[in-house]
């Protein structure tokens, strides 16, 4: 059995819409041609690939921002808790037909899966079969930026939970669905096939994904149909925490504090959820064809080389089985060390769990209650200090989810500071290949954008160097490095790279202030201190002694780096940095009276 909770998990109760839909916004009166005008900057935006206006309208204007911040226009979240609101009557009278349905997302795993429970439970207690189901659409991945990489991750996790659904007589069907506003459509149309007038789902927190399934459960009303969603994603559901004045947090460390009280309070939050029961023994013959359908390929645009694809399966092995066991050892052998270990990217100390977290494969309630349990203590602030700073580093992913539920035009491509959208950026193109090739002449910027080129990661230290540096020393506009990790991140998650970026960049939630910038050198000198990193990724400094490593230009050993093909620096930081601090401070101070 799953347990009960105590805390509030059901969602009871534009706009800024793609380009697929003809939806106008709710405004009001005078408010709607101004807060319909795009950004001054828009158009750089668009010209250098920020907004795909293939599927997003021109970047929006700060006051547009705003509006959402005033309560002015309705967040998307609303507009799903308005919708089943609304169903409510309708959706609690429908009684379990022939199947009950449960649409796989970013929850690729049976065991601790919210939704996939409820599922269950009602399929059981009907006395009916189970089926699962996952949409590949090629535009969502287009739209959303997904790197090929973990394009190709999220086939095989599905290949390997196929298999482990099957083992319980369930079965599982991956449809590719073309066109991205054809996917509330199709499914209905699958559930109407299968004779389930119920589906369940998690619930996804991106703007997108929001306002579909608004739409859907809607549709599924009209229909005679319910569609029931749960927070799954989140050990503790956006909306749930509030300041003293009742506001959202938007400053990490006072989060986390009520975070960790607000578990402790509700300690089932924590709780798993048992994988679904075993489909009645007639199931096999009757949804013969759901059996063996075969799992699609990655769509052709996500495709990866097959040289690729071989060696990333050996470095990335998919499904839940592989995610439980790397957490495990991590617990075992190395979080205890965690917390002096964790910002030196030469060494084997992080969790490597990530792209579990970001796909699904583990959910983040069973990655915190595995650590807690290791501890000397149920609390998620004592005892070890590796054991802490773990759980306090992924208690971010729900931090930055709440975020974006609050504030939702990050997910549109503004700065969580609307001001900072006025900062004239940088798009020199040759500063930008040498960044994304590793060619800046700085070796720990280097050696990090290699590795994520030869691996699909990088490690979260050398995260935030490289993307100060893009944004303070080459004054680049931080969406197109944010755009950048996605595209080839294995790890991939919106909200979490977003607000990585809003750090580094100084424009986000809880970011460093904007004076402050690191010096890649220093930065190099104290968290790779013997070179061990660079020399690893960049092999035309492997032969370059002692510190001279972290600036062969600058420390006597110019000609064996340039005799090696190693380029020279391509700015001088200190005259970047005064270029950082001036153009912030215009940007900032652009539009005050």
């Amino acid at each position: 059995m799953g347990p009960k909770r105590t805390a509030k998990q059901r969602v009871t109760a534009d706009d800024d819409i793609n380009e697929s839909s003809n939806k106008k916004p709710k405004l009001s009166g005078s408010l709607s041609d101004p807060l319909r005008k795009p950004h001054h900057f828009a158009a750089e935006a668009e010209e250098h690939g920020i907004v795909l206006r293939k599927y997003y309208p021109p970047e929006m204007s700060n006051a547009r921002a705003q509006a959402y911040n005033n309560n002015e226009i309705p967040r998307p979240i609303e507009q799903l808790e308005a919708a089943l609101e609304e169903t409510v009557p309708t959706r609690k009278n429908i009684e379990v037909k022939d199947a009950v349905i449960h649409w796989f997302k970013m929850d690729l795993r049976m065991t601790d899966n919210r939704a996939l429970w409820e599922a269950s439970q009602k399929a059981q207690a009907a006395g009916v079969p189970l089926i699962c189901m996952y949409i590949v659409s090629p535009e969502d991945f287009e739209a959303h930026l997904t790197a090929s990489i973990r394009v190709d991750f999220t086939m095989r996790a599905l290949r390997a939970l196929k298999e482990d659904l099957a083992a319980l007589d369930i079965p599982l069907l991956v449809e590719t669905v073309e066109k991205r506003k054809e996917i509330p459509k199709h499914i209905v149309g699958l559930m109407e096939e299968w004779g389930a007038n119920h589906l369940y789902a998690n619930i996804e927190y991106e703007v997108d994904e929001l306002r579909r399934e608004a739409e859907m459960v809607k549709l599924c009303a009209e229909k005679g149909l319910t569609m029931e969603l749960f927070h799954d994603t989140c050990i503790v559901p956006p909306g749930a925490l509030h300041t003293g004045t009742g506001k959202q947090y938007a400053v990490y460390s006072p989060w986390f504090r009520t975070w960790v009280a607000h578990i402790h309070a509700n300690q089932d939050l924590l709780n798993s959820f048992d994988p679904p029961a075993k489909n009645p023994h007639d199931a096999r013959e009757k949804m013969a064809i759901i059996f063996n359908s075969d799992i699609p390929d990655a769509p052709e645009n996500k495709r990866l080389p097959e040289d690729d694809a071989k060696r990333f399966h050996a470095t990335w092995p998919a499904g839940e089985r592989e995610a439980m066991d790397r957490l495990e050892k991590f617990c075992e052998e190395k979080i205890d060390q965690y917390s002096k270990r964790r910002n030196f990217p030469s060494e084997a100390a992080t969790s490597s769990i990530s792209v579990h977290l970001a796909a699904g494969t583990l959910s983040a309630r069973t990655a915190i209650r595995t650590a807690r349990d290791r501890n000397n203590t149920k609390k998620l602030d004592a005892g070890s200090e590796g054991i802490k700073a773990w759980i306090s580093e992924v208690a971010w992913r729900d931090f930055y989810k709440h975020v974006l539920v609050h504030w939702p035009y990050i997910c549109m491509n503004k700065p969580f500071k609307p001001e900072y959208a006025n900062i004239e950026w940088s798009y020199n193109k040759t500063h930008f290949d040498a960044w994304r090739n590793g060619r800046t002449g700085f070796p720990i910027v280097d050696a990090a954008m290699r590795q994520v080129q030869s691996i699909g990661w990088m490690h979260n230290r050398c995260r935030m160097i490289v993307a100060s540096f893009l944004c303070k020393d080459l004054l680049l506009d931080w969406r197109m490095g944010e755009r950048f990790f996605m595209e080839n991140l294995i790890d991939g998650d919106f909200a979490s790279n977003n607000g990585g970026w809003g750090f580094s960049a100084s424009v986000g939630v809880d970011p460093q202030p904007y004076f402050r910038i690191f010096n890649p050198l220093l930065q190099s000198e104290k968290f790779d201190p013997d070179g061990s990193y660079i020399r690893k990724w960049i092999p035309e400094l492997r032969d370059i002694k002692g510190k001279a490593v972290h600036d062969p230009y600058n420390r006597g050993a110019a000609s064996q780096a340039k005799k090696a093909g190693y380029p020279e620096p391509i700015v001088v930081h200190k005259e970047s940095r005064d270029r950082a601090l001036n153009a912030y401070k215009a940007g900032i101070e652009r539009d005050k009276p």
